[in-house]
């Protein structure tokens, strides 16, 4: 419900904020010439727009007015909001008359009422107190939560192909030359339902789990007595959402001596609840058919696509998650970076190279758990993966952006949720406003500077850039009330919370990234890198390359599009590719060919329409083989050399890989760094 402390006196403040006039709330030079400020019920201004007029901006408004805003309690101001939310203008003046509050033993009661109705209040957790408290924020009146469809997790197919190729996009693609398409390759999710521990909290977890052919691990074999206790703890059992509710009692009443499950049991590890339950989850857009099929006859229909045309999703921004840890015995701390981060290329590859990660209850050590689960599904050398990401970075023009999870700082524990919150974020921005460069421009993104901390260099700059408080107050207004109080200057900034564990994390960070780099020289795929990461290992490693820094222009010009396009190295990738295709239509040539040779085969070929396809695999075979064919390959990541012979080492790659006895497994015990495939 909605709270109000004293409907009288807190109405009678409302009318004072909705009818204040707001001419000096900006300093002259920024007012413009834009005639008098719109009253705050005005239909001409939008909810997001008295948001914004009612929270305090240091930057905008004179400090009188922000004083003033200051004086407003925050029960109060989301109360304009609500009353902002449902006003119409038929009402005029006369708004008051449609809000109201029982009176419960002849005393005004606390809870709003819109026209006798009552006002369900929102919120979102965003993080823990250290004592375990949890952050929540109300979220706007008017907000709705977007509906996620997770179009990959740990096996993925893509493709970059020139957006010329592509058809029928909306106008937020057109920035973009090249674009990436996704698809899923996976049927079911490996999930780990931590706050499903909280019955009635994880809602899709406990459906899932309710349902048949589950998959599970981690979680407690429940008897059928288990099972009745659970239930005679009556609110326990009332907490649970319906399906895991029912599942409960079921199993309560089974006759049988069987073993069922319950969500908010995992299974006891040494007397403790395992801090690592895992279920796999059928795909939500496989399990729910409709929602897909509703979400993409919209986009037909906006996008004005016939039924015969496909409706395409390709990927518009590259938002990175980063798992961060304080610091623990023997373990040192990565929770240096804020809520939202955006690299320029050379320090998002520092990263992409480098993969830490801190600790989790899934992995079997600090950073190992990338390594020894997704390392199986690729047996090529890690230089192939990385020439190819960045060259479709490159050529789409992707932003790379990342979002923080774990700890942000050693004293706020965020877990996932802001995870969660960046796409209601990014999905309410316009194309221009997830620019970085506008967003530089604007304040909202500032940028991470070197500095000295007691007589060492700490390099700063590798974290890239940062939100700013410039850019909560502008954007986080679109889903909270008051999104000054969601994330505060330790937050924003967590070397405030503690200086010396942010020198030490981002020590640990490059030190990292220093001992992965070596490994790249110690087993010689240094030479199997294109140039611009060739440069980045050499800087990672040795600090510097040919004498220039990441700083220096040179180094910074490698990694641009127009660089890419003017190089040797992208046309040897894209004749790397015709080659490969001209060989895989020629084998497919010369198999149907022989196919068709056999007099045993006939009727087989025939019930095959092995003709056909011979037919069109010469086809194939003539449009790859033309010039016009490597032509069309710009805008393609073409293909990877995966491996070129070996050459002399450079001299700045020769001073004691050996001796170092570096291995691919980077770092020692103890240590949050994820070891290289």
């Amino acid at each position: 419900s909605f709270y109000v402390r004293s409907f009288e006196e807190d109405m009678a403040l409302v009318e004072e904020i909705v009818g204040r006039n707001y001419d000096d709330a900006r300093p002259p030079e920024l007012r413009g010439g834009n005639g008098p400020s719109r009253p705050l019920l005005s239909p001409e201004r939008s909810l997001g727009s008295v948001i914004k007029l009612l929270t305090p901006n240091p930057a905008e408004f004179t400090p009188k007015y922000n004083a003033w805003l200051e004086s407003i309690p925050n029960y109060v101001r989301a109360l304009v909001f609500v009353i902002k939310r449902f006003y119409q203008p038929e009402w005029g003046k006369d708004w008051r008359r449609h809000f109201g509050v029982d009176i419960i033993n002849g005393a005004s009661g606390h809870e709003l009422k819109y026209d006798g109705r009552k006002l369900v209040a929102n919120y979102l957790r965003i993080g823990r107190q250290e004592d375990g408290a949890w952050r929540t924020y109300k979220l706007r009146q008017d907000f709705v939560a977007a509906d996620k469809v997770q179009m990959e997790d740990d096996i993925t197919a893509s493709v970059v192909v020139p957006a010329r190729c592509l058809v029928g996009l909306p106008g937020e693609y057109d920035g973009h030359p090249s674009l990436k398409l996704a698809q899923n390759c996976e049927f079911r999710l490996f999930q780990r339902p931590d706050d499903a521990i909280h019955p009635g909290l994880d809602r899709q977890a406990e459906e899932d789990m309710a349902a048949p052919g589950l998959f599970c691990s981690n979680f407690q074999p429940l008897t059928r007595e288990d099972a009745q206790g659970i239930v005679e703890e009556v609110a326990v059992q009332d907490a649970f959402t319906p399906p895991m509710r029912e599942h409960v009692a079921q199993n309560a009443a089974r006759v049988d001596d069987g073993y069922s499950i319950c969500s908010a049991r995992p299974r006891l590890v040494g007397g403790k609840p395992t801090k690592n339950p895992r279920y796999l989850q059928l795909r939500p857009d496989l399990a729910r058919p409709r929602d897909r099929y509703v979400a993409e006859m919209g986009a037909r229909l906006y996008r004005r696509l016939p039924l015969d045309a496909p409706v395409l999703f390709p990927v518009i921004g590259v938002l990175s998650g980063r798992r961060n840890n304080r610091p623990e015995e023997g373990i040192r701390p990565l929770c240096v970076y804020g809520p939202i981060h955006y690299q320029e290329l050379p320090e998002l590859f520092m990263d992409y190279v480098c993969s830490v990660t801190g600790t989790s209850p899934s992995t079997t050590g600090a950073g190992s758990e990338g390594a020894l689960t997704k390392g199986p599904f690729n047996a090529i050398q890690t230089t192939a993966d990385l020439n190819n990401a960045l060259v479709a970075m490159l050529l789409t023009g992707y932003a790379g952006f990342s979002s923080a999870a774990g700890f942000i700082g050693p004293h706020l524990r965020v877990d996932h949720d802001i995870s969660l919150l960046i796409p209601e974020i990014w999905c309410r921005l316009f194309p221009h406003e997830r620019d970085p460069r506008r967003l530089i421009e604007a304040g909202h993104l500032e940028k991470l500077e070197d500095y000295s901390e007691g007589g060492r260099r700490v390099l700063a700059s590798r974290l890239g850039y940062r939100i700013t408080a410039k850019f909560v107050r502008t954007y986080l207004g679109r889903v909270f009330d008051n999104p000054n109080a969601v994330f505060t200057d330790e937050i924003l900034k967590p070397e405030l919370q503690d200086p010396a564990v942010f020198a030490d994390g981002v020590n640990n960070i490059v030190e990292a990234q220093q001992r992965v780099a070596e490994a790249y020289f110690a087993d010689g795929t240094i030479d199997d890198a294109c140039p611009p990461i060739k440069a980045l290992l050499h800087i990672m490693a040795r600090e510097s390359y040919k004498g220039k820094t990441a700083n220096d222009p040179a180094i910074r010009a490698l990694f641009t599009r127009e660089a890419l396009l003017a190089s040797d190295w992208y046309r040897e990738r894209l004749a790397t590719k015709q080659q490969r295709d001209v060989a895989l239509w020629g084998r497919h040539v010369h198999s149907l060919t022989e196919f068709l040779a056999r007099a045993g085969h006939r009727e087989e070929a025939k019930r095959l329409g092995i003709a056909g396809r011979l037919e069109h695999a010469r086809a194939e075979l003539e449009r790859v083989s033309a010039p016009a064919y490597l032509k069309a390959l710009v805008g393609t990541i073409g293909a990877d050399p995966i491996h070129r012979p070996a050459r002399d080492p450079e001299p700045e790659a020769k001073s004691g890989a050996k001796a170092r006895g570096m291995s691919k497994t980077a770092g020692a015990a103890g240590e949050s760094v994820a070891p290289r495939r």
